[in-house]
């Protein structure tokens, strides 16, 4: 049915700080930038009036996330959304040390909900912060394979 997994698309309320977060500091790559508005993403959103600014964005082995910032539908970003809450939960990124990307990441202020933890059956290190709308973020290293 499908061929593959396009992208991850991850609404934001401050563009440039969600540009520093995904790309100064975890690394993905500006690919694409667009402003986009008018009928089609009007009719492909079912909204009315989108003026929207749409930055792909690369993984180092080319995976894509989306950012999406709307200047015409603004939203408040909800309290810290709670992982179990219904609907996507978070996007996973794979790491080559996470106890170095960890103190890195806190250093340069961002919330984790606790250090870097090994898995039970010693197959990775794992955490979890926040972006800077509060969206969760998964960080792997995996120790051996499967």
């Amino acid at each position: 049915m499908i061929l593959n997994l396009r992208h991850t698309g991850i609404v934001v309320g401050d563009l440039e700080a969600a540009l520093h977060f995904y790309g100064e500091l975890l690394g993905f790559k500006v690919t694409k930038r667009m402003d986009e508005s008018g009928a089609y993403i009007d009719n492909m959103l079912g909204l009315q009036g989108v003026r929207v600014t749409t930055v792909k964005m690369a993984a180092p082995d080319g995976n894509l996330i989306e950012i999406l910032y709307y200047q015409s539908h603004p939203r408040k970003a909800r309290d810290q959304r709670e992982i179990c809450e219904i609907g996507v939960s978070h996007v996973a990124l794979t790491v080559d040390d996470l106890e170095l990307e960890y103190r890195r990441l806190s250093d340069a202020g961002v919330q984790f909900y606790a250090p870097p933890q090994l898995s039970p059956d010693d197959y990775a290190k794992v955490t979890f912060c926040r972006d800077p709308d509060g969206n969760p973020v998964e960080l792997v290293q995996v120790l051996r394979s499967a």
